[in-house]
């Protein structure tokens, strides 16, 4: 099981709960870069994901032409009903953001007065 899975697993519930904005808007004093943030976790952790079921999914693939010898492999299948059930990235990224997990910093130089 890959690093990103056991992190997966092991924090997060079935269901899906109603977050304060107020406390988003507490970790930088603006909700829209929270969500902002937020959403840059999830991109991040989404690609994990795709990356890592590509990979797993390589081992099975065929890379004959023929149509003849394409079958379902129950392995394969398996693998993607794994990380259908996995929670969506943008919970997890949430829940990272407000559990202090997510490292973000701010550009200052850019902002205007």
């Amino acid at each position: 099981m890959s690093k990103l899975r056991r992190q997966l697993s092991g924090n997060t519930s079935s269901t899906i709960e109603p977050k304060k904005l107020s406390e988003m808007k507490a970790k930088t004093g603006n909700l829209y870069e929270s969500i902002a943030i937020i959403a840059k976790r999830a991109n991040q952790i989404n690609i994990s994901i795709k990356e890592e079921l590509h990979n797993k999914l390589e081992e099975f693939a065929s890379h004959t032409d023929s149509l003849e010898e394409i079958h379902e492999n129950k392995e394969q299948i398996e693998i993607s009903r794994a990380y259908e059930r996995m929670p969506n990235p943008a919970l997890l990224a949430t829940t990272e953001f407000l559990e202090d997990k997510v490292y973000f910093r701010r550009n200052d130089d850019n902002l205007l007065a």
